[in-house]
């Protein structure tokens, strides 16, 4: 889970204070784990400086915590500081940029060679998707996992993300997937073609950023052209 950390302090010292933070990025460069950093000044009061820190995880936010380099720049900003400086530490549990984010490591995960990666850390365990030309939509992850290693067991395949749109809890990608048949598929036995097949899925995300449902849309259709099921048909 994304983990944030909110920094506030008070200094009049703010320009020294910029240029240290800029000799810790150079110092730690290749060894930090933080992922996006913003400061900002109060409107209201100049002096009230605020830093907000992103880390992968509350795990990662440690271990960068730990770096010699971090030690030493804390001591040092303690003394351009009046008082104290805060911490608030904050589990990230809604983040439209991180949802994108999650939604494209999904195609990532699933299309990755080898066993099947664990998905609890993307998908909820009541996850429901949504699939037009299925009989009966899949609900859970265990009804999921069965889905994708159906379509696993019988291609070779890879996702390219053409296109994300992120709003509120959604997230609408636009996918080209390409596989390489390997064994039979819904009664097509295996040809070893390589065929391509364009889709869009739209992901709900719910509690803890994890996806709670999803739609899809794709040209199954065009897939078995390509396979020659549809010659069979015809004659």
């Amino acid at each position: 889970m994304t983990f944030v950390q909110l920094i506030e302090c008070r200094t009049r010292r703010f320009d020294e204070m910029d240029r240290l933070m800029d000799r810790w990025v150079e110092q730690t460069k290749g060894k930090r784990t933080a992922t996006h950093t913003l400061v900002g000044k109060d409107r209201a009061d100049a002096e009230h400086v605020v830093e907000i820190v992103e880390f992968p995880s509350y795990e990662e936010a440690m271990r960068n915590s730990r770096l010699p380099e971090t030690d030493k720049v804390f001591r040092e900003l303690l003394a351009l500081c009046e008082g104290t400086p805060t911490f608030t530490d904050l589990d990230v549990v809604r983040d439209e940029r991180s949802y994108a984010d999650t939604a494209r490591r999904f195609f990532e995960t699933i299309a990755a060679p080898g066993p099947l990666a664990p998905l609890d850390g993307l998908l909820a365990e009541d996850y429901h998707d949504h699939d037009p030309i299925e009989g009966q939509d899949a609900v859970g992850m265990d009804a999921m996992r069965r889905k994708l290693e159906m379509w696993r067991g019988a291609f070779d395949f890879s996702f390219l993300v053409e296109d994300q749109i992120t709003q509120d809890d959604r997230v609408c990608t636009r996918w080209l997937w390409t596989g390489v048949q390997r064994a039979q598929f819904l009664g097509v036995p295996n040809t070893g073609r390589q065929v391509t097949m364009a889709g869009t899925t739209i992901h709900r995300f719910g509690v803890g950023g994890k996806m709670a449902e999803g739609w899809l849309q794709y040209d199954r259709m065009g897939l078995l052209a390509q396979l020659g099921a549809l010659d069979v048909l015809e004659k």
